[in-house]
Parts: C-alpha cells; sequence; structure tokens
C-alpha cells in the first residue's frame, strides 16, 4: 500500500457537495469548469491510454490530465514549452524584478470584474515602466519586459499584482546605442508607484463613467457616482506597493526564475498538510512577520472558495509581452538589441527549467530500465475498467 499525499483535487472531491450547497449560485462558468477539472485530472472519469514498453513488454495504464491552467498538476509541461521559446529571447545583461501591487480597496472590484481590473492593472503597469525609462531623467531608452498576474496570497486572499521581469537597460531613441541602466537600480519606485497610481485610477474612472463595471452585493453602494469618487479619491491618498528587487543575474538565472513564476497556481499540492474534520491545513509565509513559513488552517468550504476567487476569465492572457518583446516588433528589436550588444543569438541552456530535448520523448520502462513506453491503446471511459488491473 503506497502512502498517498494529499492534493487539492482530494480536498475539492471530499467536500465538493458542501461547497456548491452554499456557493454554487454565485460561481463562474469558468470556476465551475475549473472545480469539475480539477476534481477528474488523472482520474478513469477523464478517460486515459494505455503505454507498453517496447523491450519487455511491461504495460502502463495512465489517466488522462484535465490541462486546465488553473490545476496544480497540469502545468509542468506547458512551462517546460513557455521556457523553451523563451530562451531564444534572452539578453546578455542583468535582468530586474518590478513588482506592481493594487491595494484592497480596489482589488475588492476584481472580485465581480476580473477582465476589467486586471486588463486595467496590465495596462497601467506597462505603461508606466515604458513612460519612466523613456524619461531622460531616468533611464532615457526604450525597454522590453515580460510581466505575469498573480491575484493570490499566501492565505489565498484576493492579492492581485504583477511581476515583471526587465532586462536591465534599453535601445536609444535614435537605435544607435544600448543604454545600461546602473549595476544595481533599475528606476526609482516611488516614481513608478505615483504614476501607476495616476494612470490605474484614470483607468477605472474611464470604466466606471462607460458602465463597464458590474457592482452588485456589497458593492452595491459604489453605483453610486459620488461613493465611486470617494472610493478613487481615498484611492489617491495612499501609496501603492511597488518595489524592485536586485537584480538577478543573466539568462541562466532568469530561466530558472521564471520557471518558478509564469505557470503558478494559487496553492501547489506541496503546501498542503492535512485535511481532517472538514479542515485544511497548509503552510504559507507571513510576510508581516519577515516571511516565516507558519501552518494555516481553513475550513474546507473556505479553502475551495478562496482558491476559485483566482480562476481567471475565459481567454483572458496572464503573461504578456511589452515594449520590444512585444510579438509585433520582437524578432526586429532582438536582433537590433544584440547588435548593440554585441552579442549572439543564445544558445538552448540545458537546465531542469527547460528540458527542451526531453518534452517529447517516451518514459522509460520503470521495470526493464531500457525500453521506452509507447502508447498502444486510447482508452475511453467504459475501457479504463477492462484495463484496469490495480
Amino acid at each position: 500500500m503506497t502512502d498517498h499525499r494529499l492534493e487539492l483535487a482530494d480536498v475539492i472531491r471530499t467536500h465538493q457537495r458542501d461547497f456548491l450547497a452554499r456557493w454554487n449560485h454565485v460561481l463562474s462558468r469558468e470556476q465551475r469548469k475549473a472545480l469539475r477539472n480539477l476534481r477528474d485530472c488523472r482520474t478513469a472519469a477523464l478517460g486515459g491510454h494505455l503505454q507498453q514498453c517496447d523491450r519487455c513488454g511491461h504495460r502502463v495504464l495512465l489517466y488522462n490530465s484535465c490541462r486546465n491552467r488553473h490545476c496544480n498538476k497540469c502545468q509542468a509541461t506547458a512551462r517546460a514549452r513557455w521556457l523553451t521559446q523563451r530562451q531564444a529571447e534572452l539578453l546578455p545583461v542583468p535582468y530586474f524584478h518590478v513588482v506592481f501591487t493594487v491595494p484592497p480597496q480596489i482589488a475588492r472590484l476584481a472580485l465581480q470584474n476580473p477582465k476589467q481590473i486586471y486588463t486595467i492593472l496590465f495596462r497601467a503597469a506597462s505603461e508606466t515602466l515604458i513612460t519612466i525609462a523613456a524619461d531622460p531623467r531616468h533611464l532615457g531608452a526604450s525597454i522590453g519586459f515580460l510581466a505575469v498576474l498573480h491575484t493570490w496570497g499566501q492565505n489565498l486572499h484576493l492579492h492581485p499584482h504583477l511581476h515583471c521581469v526587465v532586462p536591465g537597460g534599453g535601445i536609444s531613441p535614435d537605435g544607435s546605442r544600448w543604454i545600461a541602466c546602473r549595476k544595481s537600480f533599475f528606476l526609482p519606485v516611488r516614481v513608478l508607484s505615483r504614476l501607476f497610481r495616476k494612470k490605474f485610477l484614470k483607468a477605472l474612472r474611464s470604466a466606471f463613467r462607460a458602465g463597464a463595471l458590474h457592482l452588485s452585493g456589497q458593492l452595491q453602494s459604489l453605483k453610486q457616482p459620488a461613493a465611486f469618487h470617494t472610493l478613487c479619491h481615498q484611492a489617491a491618498r495612499i501609496e501603492w506597493v511597488v518595489y524592485a528587487k536586485p537584480p538577478f543575474g543573466g539568462p541562466e538565472r532568469v530561466l530558472k526564475y521564471l520557471a518558478r513564476y509564469t505557470h503558478r497556481v494559487a496553492i501547489s499540492n506541496h503546501r498542503l498538510q492535512s485535511l481532517e474534520h472538514g479542515r485544511v491545513r497548509f503552510r504559507a509565509k507571513d510576510y508581516a512577520d519577515h516571511g516565516r513559513t507558519k501552518t494555516m488552517t481553513l475550513d474546507a468550504v473556505e479553502f475551495i472558495r478562496r482558491f476559485l476567487l483566482h480562476i481567471l476569465p475565459a481567454g483572458f492572457v496572464r503573461i504578456r509581452q511589452f515594449g520590444f518583446f512585444s510579438n509585433r516588433v520582437r524578432k526586429h528589436k532582438l536582433e537590433l538589441c544584440r547588435v548593440l550588444l554585441g552579442a549572439r543569438q543564445p544558445a538552448l541552456i540545458d537546465s531542469p527549467a527547460s528540458p527542451q530535448a526531453h518534452l517529447e520523448d517516451p518514459p522509460r520502462c520503470p521495470i526493464c530500465k531500457l525500453g521506452r513506453l509507447i502508447v498502444i491503446e486510447l482508452l475511453s471511459v467504459p475501457l479504463i475498467a477492462a484495463h484496469d488491473t490495480s
């Protein structure tokens, strides 16, 4: 008998009925779909495929993955493919990590307006970085960067923030040279914070005037223009959190860093500790206490509710590229960057974060250790029982 490590899917399967009895009436279509997908991932409910070793004939029955982007078991392959694509875009310069955070009184609007609020977040943060970097008083260059949306904190509460990974420099206005930033300083965070706040609130007010925001339930009072104006006015009087971490090295370090951030979901299975008596225990960092790891306990229904807060609208892109990394100009601009830097096209980095050479290789047989497991049959749900000898 093998030990089974607790998974998010176990919590959902055990307490889905209780959760739906309380919250089904407010769930979006995407949240219901994610609940089903995560529950059924790698079970007979999704069918499977039969593999056979091409040397010793050993057979293995594997259940299909749900491939939902919010599933914490289905991201490894997607992450590896995405990282392989990014390798060719890395530049031989230090990279910086800049984070833009939305304050709680504004973040709560995303509960009913995720697409609108997160779109504004991307727009305000990207315009802020590009504008300040282009200012001759700061860098005076055209930059490129990648931005990743995270919507959660360690306690699974809603905490929208944008992680931006930025090469330390940019192209001069006339395109004749590479302008490097200072060794350990990219752009002034206070200047970034205030312009970000200004751009975000301007776009938020425009969305309100256009009737693009859904405001009901606890947000009902904000339908009144005076109340919404007061919210924005109060938000404009506080400092919005923008911070820049020290540079973390060149291409190899960047790739490993991106492997940790790009395809994360709200909570990974390794943080879960136990599910007992309707309560979930999990590890969480307490940033109010110097980032120390502590154990947090939540009612299982509340745990599922908090997880589903972070299901994004269908089709919403949570990893985006801007400036000279944007799709329209990336090929030409990156060629120019390498010319200005006197750099060659980077070689593919052979690291655990980028297993591009092994993505499509059939797995090795666990019995003979020599053969490869080849798919010999695709199994629908009724056929699973006939082949399942477990």
